[in-house]
C-alpha cells in the first residue's frame, strides 16, 4: 500500500517512513509541509495519509478539509499535540478517520494505519479470504487449500494488493506506483518478475476437490493483471472477510 507522509519534522518524519516501509512494507511518500503535501494528494492516490497538524506555508488542519471539500476519501490518520476535547471534535468534524496524539508508540501507529487501510478497503477484517487464499494482513502470511505458501515480501504485496480488489484488472503502472515510492520508475521492469514468481508458488498448490485448476492471477493483455474468477469451492474462513 502506498501511504502520504506530511511531517515537517526531519527527523520524525525519516523515523515514521522507516516504520510504516520496514513493518508493514508500505511505500511511503514524504511531503514537509502543507502545500507539497496537497500536491501530492491531488496528483497521486494514496491508500492513507499520515498527517501533522503543524505544517509550514499550510496547516494539516487546512489540507484535511481541502481534501474532503474535493472528495478526495483517503483515510487521514492526524497527528496532533492537541488531546483537548474541543480539537478532537474539531478534527473529526473536518473528516478525520482518526488521531494520535504525540508522543506515539510506532507499533500502535503501524497498527491503526493498517486498520484505517483495511476499512478503506472495505474489509475491516484483517483476514481475507479468495479462491481458495488465507491471507492475514496483519500476520502478512498466506494459506491455499491449507497449505501455508512462502511469500518473498514483495510478492506478498502485490497478493495483498490483488486480493483488496477481486475481480478488478489492476495495470502494471498501479501496482508500479503502490509498491514503490516516488521512484518507481526505476522498478518498472520488475513488476512482470515478481506477479510471475507469485503466479508459479500459488499455482504450485494443488487445488481442492472440485475447484477449476487454472492459473489464480490472469495476465490481460495489455491491460494489466487480475485474480481469476471466484473458483466453485471458495468457502470463508472463521471470522474472515469473503471477497
Amino acid at each position: 500500500m502506498r501511504v502520504l507522509l506530511v511531517e515537517d519534522e526531519v527527523r520524525l518524519a525519516d523515523n515514521l517512513a522507516t516504520a510504516l516501509r520496514d513493518g508493514p512494507g508500505f511505500a511511503v511518500d514524504w511531503a514537509e509541509d502543507g502545500v507539497t503535501g496537497d500536491d501530492c494528494a491531488n496528483n497521486l492516490c494514496y491508500d492513507l495519509i499520515v498527517l501533522d497538524l503543524m505544517l509550514p506555508k499550510l496547516d494539516g488542519l487546512s489540507l484535511l478539509k481541502r481534501l474532503r471539500a474535493r472528495r478526495d476519501a483517503t483515510p487521514v490518520l492526524i497527528l496532533t499535540a492537541k488531546e483537548g476535547a474541543n480539537s478532537i471534535i474539531q478534527l473529526l468534524n473536518a473528516g478525520a478517520d482518526d488521531y494520535l496524539a504525540k508522543p506515539f508508540d510506532l507499533g500502535e501507529l503501524i497498527a491503526r494505519a493498517k486498520a484505517l487501510i483495511r476499512r478503506g478497503k472495505g474489509a475491516a477484517h484483517p483476514t481475507l479470504a479468495v479462491l481458495g487464499l488465507t491471507v492475514n494482513t496483519l500476520e502478512q502470511t498466506v494459506v491455499r487449500n491449507g497449505v501455508f505458501v512462502d511469500l518473498s515480501p514483495t510478492e506478498y504485496r502485490v497478493l495483498e494488493y490483488l486480493i483488496h480488489r477481486p475481480r478488478v484488472i489492476v495495470s502494471k503502472r498501479e501496482l508500479l506506483e503502490h509498491l514503490y515510492d516516488y521512484n518507481w520508475e526505476h522498478h518498472s521492469n520488475v513488476i512482470e518478475v515478481h506477479v510471475s514468481n507469485l503466479r508459479k508458488k500459488l499455482d504450485a498448490v494443488l487445488p481442492e476437490p472440485g475447484q477449476t485448476p487454472g492459473p489464480i492471477i490472469e495476465t490481460m493483455r495489455g491491460r494489466g493483471y487480475r485474480l481469476a474468477p471466484s473458483l466453485p469451492s471458495d468457502t470463508e474462513p472463521a471470522g474472515g472477510a469473503e471477497l
